[in-house]
């Protein structure tokens, strides 16, 4: 807007130094830019669906008897925040580093934070567009999130999902005791990544499912060896091995009477 009075006998809207109107006459070939109101008190212009290229000082340059004046506004458009370029989600083994990326446009230039939203809680991890993790460890994998903050708009949020491989490791396999005759079930848990493949031995042999009454299930973590019905000679000790491309561990458990 552009407020005149009655001794004003021209008047014209520049941007920079390009004329975009002059009295009522249209010198902008963009037709974004239409005017709104020329009277006694006021000379307005609109410009509709503003771009950030419209940015910039405006002048009302106004012809009276005496002398031309100007009156000048910076027209300052703010955009909101946008995540342009992010990530993918990605696998690593344990040990190795890791750079996640994070682009975001925005005017004001927006402020870019990681998060890691672990189960132990969300916690920042990074204020920069990129977070660098040396030496990732198990309890490092899982959903890390970005958000692009400049208070013009709500932030803009992705998240980057990162699968941690690590090698098996036997976290539970308790010696168990059995009757003759009853049944006997012997349990291998094993935490990796990807999850492990179990084999059971017992002294050099390798175990099979249904040979000799015994079963073999082995579902996610967990591997059960089951006997329907203990005889004297199961008694002893069984090794569980459990692998993945990473690597292998084994543990001892004795069937006991």
């Amino acid at each position: 807007r552009c407020t005149v009075d009655d001794r004003v006998t021209r008047v014209a809207w520049l941007n920079r130094s390009t004329i975009l109107y002059a009295g009522n006459d249209k010198w902008s070939i963009d037709n974004r830019v239409v005017i709104l109101s020329n009277t006694k008190t006021q000379y307005s212009i609109k410009i509709h669906n503003v771009d950030v290229y419209d940015e910039g000082p405006y002048t009302c340059s106004v012809q009276t008897d005496n002398h031309p004046k100007t009156s000048r506004v910076h027209l300052i458009v703010q955009v909101p925040p946008q995540i342009v370029n992010i990530s993918s989600d990605i696998t690593v083994n344990e040990g190795s580093s890791v750079t996640l990326m994070c682009l975001a446009f925005g005017r004001p230039e927006p402020t870019v934070t990681w998060r890691h939203l672990s189960g132990k809680g969300q916690g920042f991890v990074s204020e920069d567009e990129y977070l660098e993790i040396t030496g990732i460890t198990r309890e490092q994998s899982g959903e890390y999130e970005c958000s692009a903050v400049n208070d013009v708009a709500v932030p803009d949020m992705r998240k980057v999902k990162v699968t941690v491989n690590y090698p098996p490791y036997i976290s539970n396999a308790k010696n168990t005791g059995a009757s003759v005759g009853q049944k006997g079930i012997l349990q291998c848990e094993a935490s990796a990544v990807p999850v492990a493949e179990f084999q059971w031995f017992k002294e050099d042999t390798r175990l099979a499912n249904g040979l000799e009454g015994v079963r073999i299930e082995s579902k996610g973590r967990l591997s059960t060896l089951t006997f329907f019905n203990v005889s004297e000679k199961d008694y002893g000790n069984y090794t569980c091995v459990a692998t993945n491309k990473l690597g292998n561990t084994n543990a001892s458990i004795i069937l006991y009477g």
